[in-house]
Parts: structure tokens; sequence; C-alpha cells
């Protein structure tokens, strides 16, 4: 190790190190969408991964202040598309805090999931469908787990969105 561990007892607040070390860390990039009502709702995660086989559960992670988390905690049915690396005008898009709701998919193409009825991007290298299995607290974001519902994969020859140390691959 080539740095002194944080002193027993750090107050851990040192945001800006932390999101440097763990931004060290490649991950994919995937949107999650749920509808309530008529209305559709989008977040780009990065924090998504897949946690059993048996029964089939993924996790990802939502900000609790985000608008999107307690949408997505009451309808309990959501949908989560794998971005291709040409969509990252869409990451971005799903990531601006404050946009419009209304048409917030608009001009981007999409399809309703079966099971859910919540936006599947088209394109996506895949996507999966879930109903709510469990939430847990992790600080200021929840762990929601999924139990998987369908499994899909629109464009499976697409190479995957990348985010590394803040930035697109």
């Amino acid at each position: 190790m080539t740095s002194d561990p944080l002193p027993a007892g750090a107050p851990g607040d040192d945001a800006a190190l932390f999101r440097e070390v763990v931004g060290r860390f490649a991950t994919g990039v995937a949107v999650v969408t749920t509808v309530a009502g008529a209305e559709d709702h989008a977040m780009t995660v990065n924090a998504f991964t897949s946690v059993s086989l048996e029964p089939l559960l993924v996790l990802f992670c939502a900000e609790k202040i985000a608008r999107f988390h307690d949408v997505v905690l009451d309808t309990g049915l959501w949908a989560v598309s794998i971005l291709p690396d040409t969509m990252r005008d869409a990451s971005e898009w799903f990531a601006t805090r404050g946009r419009a709701l209304d048409g917030q998919l608009d001009g981007r193409p999409h399809t309703r999931g079966p099971a859910t009825g919540a936006a599947v991007l088209a394109g996506a290298v895949a996507a999966l469908e879930c109903r709510t299995h469990a939430v847990h607290d992790g600080g200021d974001h929840s762990i929601v787990v999924g139990e998987v519902l369908t499994l899909d994969t629109p464009a499976p020859h697409a190479a995957p969105l990348i985010y590394y140390r803040g930035g697109y691959l």
C-alpha cells in the first residue's frame, strides 16, 4: 500500500478521495426505469450487479434524495437496460438532476417490458425486468435487490459503455 490507512475512528468524510479510489474500478453503465401511472421515471446507475443464481437476483443502488428513489420503491417493478458504448448521451441525460419528467423518454427508442411495463431502451446490450425482493439501507443510498422476471439481449454484439475514473472509456 502506498499511503497510510485512515486512522481508527476517522469520520470517513473525505468524499473526494473516496470517489478517486473507488472510481478506479471500471463499471458498466445501465439505466433503471419504472412507470408510475402514466409517467415514466429513469435513472442512470453504475452500481448494478448480479447477486444470486437461485433465485435469480440483481441489485442497484439508488440515492435516497433522488426523486427516482421513492418512485421505484413504491412501484416495486423496474427494468434495467445495460447501455452500449453508443448511448453515452442517454447515460448523461438520465443522470441529469432536475430534468423534466414529462417526455424524458422522447427521442429515446424503447419498448415496454412485458412483465413490468417499464421502458426498455432499444439497442441495449442486455435488459432485465425485476420485482423488488428486498431493500437495504446503504447510508445515503438504498440497495435495491430485485428478483429477475425477464431477460433479454436486444443488441448482444454491441460493446458495453464503460465508466472509469469519472469518465467514459
